[in-house]
């Protein structure tokens, strides 16, 4: 188990380096130049080659590449060039509320959606299978944005439950914090409850036809003991694996919702430096992303072990 753990950590290191690299070519091969952005529109040429001998950007490009890596090792992202701010003091800023975001919404969505499967796939062909069924192509369909505005309309606008947008801080009070975040993440827990509901239904369902299902009804198991003690077990890689690759949705979903709730966090952030250009702090972000993927990943293939001990090996 301890070994295995070990290999999954080791690999991950040329996974992170091979994205850092690809973040750092692609916005130093691109056409864009940051000299150029910094001096803006009227700089003469002089000024903006000593803005790029400031930032470096006139050495070679591999020791560029060597003085970036090195100082991302320490935590040193630079400055940003829109905010004026140090890159890593403007993430952890804005940490909170995409993670608390992110937190709600896979919470709301397992609990949503893993026992709408199961009653699915229990109730194979019912009419709750087909709404089902029916919410999951109509939820996966839907964009992120459409959904969000949706609800504004029905749960801030109409009913006045909630607040349109705007984010309240864990610190401003636990009922303040809720309301600030409901909305948004029910937005994202939509899609996320379609695919995973969809998922849920056709892993229990596989597992239901097994013999050993069989078996276990003949020995005089309740449906219910069939399914907490056999059934479920069974399916649950794959139902972790569509936890994990779930999280991919949530990063591309978080920029949009967001956008939409006027959310301060790391989504509206990168809205915010794409539009601006601001190149230290896309890369901070792109890198930041990544590596929570990788390590939710991590987290999935480890979690395996625990419900198939052969993964282990």
């Amino acid at each position: 188990m301890l070994s295995y753990i070990a290999r999954r950590l080791v690999q991950t290191v040329p996974v992170m380096l091979i994205v850092a690299v690809f973040v750092f070519l692609m916005l130093r091969i691109g056409p864009n130049d940051p000299a150029s952005i910094l001096a803006g529109d009227n700089a003469n040429a002089e000024q903006v080659a000593a803005i790029r001998q400031n930032l470096g950007l006139d050495r070679p490009l591999l020791s560029q590449l060597f003085v970036w890596l090195g100082a991302i090792l320490t935590g040193d992202f630079g400055e940003s060039f829109f905010f004026k701010k140090q890159v890593s003091a403007l993430i952890l800023d804005r940490l909170e509320p995409t993670f608390m975001l992110a937190l709600c919404t896979i919470v709301l969505a397992v609990v949503v959606a893993v026992p709408l499967g199961v009653i699915a796939a229990m109730r194979r062909g019912s009419l709750i299978d087909r709404l089902v069924m029916g919410f999951s192509v109509m939820g996966f369909s839907v964009p992120v944005f459409v959904i969000g505005y949706a609800l504004i309309y029905v749960f801030a606008i109409k009913l006045n439950w909630l607040p349109v947008q705007g984010y309240s801080r864990l610190a401003d009070g636990l009922p303040a914090f809720l309301r600030s975040i409901a909305l948004p993440s029910m937005t994202l827990a939509i899609i996320y409850v379609a695919l995973l509901a969809r998922m849920t239904r056709t892993s229990v369902l596989e597992v239901l036809g097994e013999d050993y299902i069989r078996t276990a009804y003949s020995r005089g198991l309740t449906p219910l003991q069939v399914l907490v003690r056999h059934a479920l077990p069974n399916a649950a890689v794959p139902i972790v694996t569509v936890i994990g690759l779930g999280v991919a949705l949530l990063i591309g979903g978080v920029v949009v919702t967001e956008s939409v709730f006027a959310i301060p966090g790391l989504g509206r952030l990168t809205v915010d430096a794409v539009l601006a250009r601001d190149f230290p702090t896309i890369q901070a972000i792109i890198l930041l992303f990544s590596f929570v993927y990788v390590m939710v990943n991590l987290v999935i293939d480890i979690a395996y072990t625990f419900f198939d001990p052969r993964i282990r090996y």
